[in-house]
């Protein structure tokens, strides 16, 4: 690859909401610049990760540089491609970071939706150059006009500067590399001042060690010079580096404004720390760049392995995962029920379920998980501190606690207009306070709620789909923490409590939920040779009770006729029997029955 200057680099991603065509139109870049050649051209090559194909969605970012050719002058396009879904978001912020353009996608039939709104503002607060797309524009159903009213109207886009493109089929990719190259600004940083390079992103390869992806601000940096991480205060020797095209490809030098990898032969992974400055080993005066916000984890759950064995691997799965995707902690813990595992805090449910995935096929570890939970806050009465509640089992009794809090989130949803009523209906059951109505178009409305987080993660997204028949979207961005009035749910399984079944709930709630739950627990534990008690309380108060009924023998089968004193005996023999089991009997509880405790949300009578 020949060097372009500074002023023939440009920086830009995507943004778009979940599936408005994102990898699509990467590819048709790729291919444009003749980046990929044709024989090597797959449908979104640049989600290469197994779970992303096989879901169809991007879960990490990526980056690639492309050279496009205009009459004499040669520019670098590095592109960095983000993920779309709301779990993702802090994904897209740190592509953000490094960038000096994002291409702003929408699909020309569904129009401006929620996650559209979240990307475009967060590229606005990082002042980025924003270049409006609608895609999909070749769809027989296309509202092209339309979408562009909307587009106006909630993102106070000029009709005039939106480009209309169809990735699939390849129709103004030309035109939009030109507007890239002539709307999008080059980057500032100066070649030969001191090295300041943002760390953006990592993975962990066992053969090269960690590979540390950055975007270089200032100065230029070369192969075998001696360079320092700034925040873990380590110096290394750069064995490798090198651009994404889209595979790694060495090279020399990378200068100011480029984007690419660095190789140090660094096998601890802790060395490196997403948002970290990279500087030469030999320049005091550098100062560190301001990195990123740390993410909120929202929700919480326990990772146990199956097989007890497996917790040092387990662990060190956790390990290698955390260097590729820093948003997500984990800590030892142990559970009566389950033994030795981690609590590991995520950004959200779909987050939660992509490392869970990531664990069983990358490292082929069988994981028994707890039913997720939300961070909570509690001011106790005898010292006035405030608590961190990560699990229910941290709850300390009633009597301590001066104010129970929930974390509120804010929700944007869009949908069309006539499902305005069954989404109010479905916010105002989860105690949401509307905020505004907002209407992008005739056709189309986007409603805006408080809403408790924990009401927000379990089911809202499947329930906004059925109620809008598949049209709604949303969105959701944490607001801080309120006092309500909440209790900690017990369930007890023949009379032991089972920790890792305690959920926290809303107290008008709490009968309701537990009656459920001990109504589908019933359903979920086998029946043994005693008999089973499965109880909900909150404190000492048991609120609901169902019984599995044992497997009974019959003892008097052999009796026929005579006397009943004889049959009564050997019943009273088999219920001291049973009596004894059930003192001494350890029951079973299946990995189903810890994810029946978040199924319970809809059985309204």
């Amino acid at each position: 690859m020949s060097r372009p200057d500074c002023q023939h680099i440009r920086n830009f991603c995507i943004v778009a909401h979940i599936d408005h065509g994102k990898s699509t139109l990467a590819d048709r870049l790729l291919e444009s610049t003749g980046t990929v050649e044709q024989r090597e051209m797959k449908e979104q090559l640049l989600d290469d990760m197994e779970l992303e194909r096989a879901r169809g969605i991007t879960i990490k970012a990526r980056a690639v540089s492309m050279l496009y050719h205009r009459g004499k002058e040669v520019f670098e396009l590095n592109l960095i491609d983000t993920p779309g879904h709301v779990d993702f978001h802090y994904e897209v912020s740190r592509s953000l970071t490094c960038c000096e353009g994002a291409l702003l996608l929408v699909d020309a039939f569904q129009g401006v939706e929620a996650q559209t709104v979240a990307n475009a503002y967060a590229a606005m607060e990082h002042d980025l150059q924003i270049v409006p797309v609608i895609n999909k524009i070749d769809l027989s159903h296309a509202r092209t006009d339309e979408v562009i009213e909307e587009m106006e109207q909630s993102l106070a886009v000029e009709p005039d500067e939106v480009m209309l493109a169809s990735a699939k089929s390849g129709i103004g990719i030309r035109e939009l590399l030109d507007v890239i190259v002539d709307r999008i600004p080059p980057p500032d940083g100066d070649p030969a001042a001191g090295l300041q390079a943002m760390v953006f992103d990592s993975h962990y390869d066992r053969f090269r060690g960690a590979i540390t992806y950055v975007r270089i601000m200032n100065g230029s940096i070369q192969k075998g010079e001696k360079i320092k991480f700034m925040r873990a205060g380590t110096t290394h020797e750069v064995i490798e580096i090198g651009q994404f095209t889209p595979q790694r490809e060495a090279c020399d030098v990378l200068r100011a404004g480029q984007v690419g990898y660095l190789i140090c032969n660094i096998k601890s992974i802790d060395a490196v720390h997403i948002g970290d400055t990279v500087s030469h080993a030999n320049e005091a005066t550098v100062e560190a760049l301001p990195g990123y916000q740390e993410p909120k984890r929202m929700v919480y759950c326990g990772l146990f392995p199956s097989d007890g064995q497996d917790f040092e691997e387990l662990r060190d799965a956790l390990n290698r995962l955390a260097i590729n995707d820093p948003s997500f902690e984990f800590e030892p813990e142990t559970s009566e029920a389950l033994g030795f595992g981690f609590r590991c805090g995520f950004l959200g449910l779909l987050h939660m379920e992509i490392v869970q995935q990531r664990l069983e096929q990358e490292s082929d570890i069988d994981l028994v998980q707890t039913a997720p939970n939300v961070t909570y806050e509690i001011v106790t009465n005898a010292t006035g501190k405030t608590l961190e509640i990560h699990r229910p089992q941290e709850v300390p009794d009633s009597g301590e606690i001066a104010e129970f809090r929930q974390p509120i989130v804010r929700v944007n949803l869009v949908q069309p207009t006539e499902f305005i009523g069954p989404v109010m209906r479905l916010c105002q059951d989860r105690r949401g306070i509307q905020i505004r109505t907002e209407y992008l178009s005739p056709t189309r409305t986007m409603l805006t709620y408080d809403l408790p987080l924990a009401e927000v993660i379990y089911d809202l997204h499947d329930k906004l789909k059925s109620a809008t028949r598949g049209y709604g979207t949303m969105d959701y961005e944490f607001m801080g923490y309120q006092p309500a009035d909440l209790v900690r749910l017990d369930i007890l399984v023949n009379g032991n409590r089972v920790d890792a079944l305690s959920v926290i709930c809303d107290k008008r709630d709490a009968d309701r939920r537990g009656r459920a739950v001990v109504k589908k627990l019933k359903g979920e534990i086998d029946r043994h040779m005693f008999e089973v008690a499965v109880q909900a309380a909150i404190g000492s108060r048991v609120i609901a009770r169902e019984t599995v009924p044992a497997l009974r023998k019959n003892v008097t089968a052999k009796c026929y006729g005579g006397d009943i004193s004889r049959k009564r005996k050997l019943w009273a023999k088999q219920r001291e029997g049973k009596k004894r089991m059930k003192s001494i009997g350890q029951v079973d509880i299946p990995q189903k029955a810890f994810m029946a405790v978040l199924d319970t949300g809809e059985e309204k009578k």
